[in-house]
């Protein structure tokens, strides 16, 4: 992960926006001050807060894991599924 001190990021901070936008690699702000900061985009932390979500459902974990686990051939029609 790169690292970047507080001050330089408040220099760039639009290109350093764009840059964790598009690459989607996270940036850690360092500060003399006390603890660090992480940047990320708004897409993977949309997804993190998803993951989050998803895990805290009692058993969707498990029922994630057997659907991943079913063959094709057992799951019915797009058709037929009551969304």
């Amino acid at each position: 992960m790169t690292s970047i001190s507080v001050t330089k990021a408040r220099e760039n901070i639009y290109q350093l926006l764009a840059d964790v936008n598009a690459n989607g690699s996270p940036v850690t702000i360092t500060n003399a001050r006390g603890k660090n900061g992480v940047l990320i985009g708004e897409d993977d932390w949309n997804a993190i807060q998803e993951t989050l979500y998803l895990n805290s459902v009692p058993g969707m974990t498990e029922s994630l894991i057997e659907g991943k686990d079913t063959s094709i051939d057992e799951c019915i029609p797009e058709d037929e599924v009551d969304w």
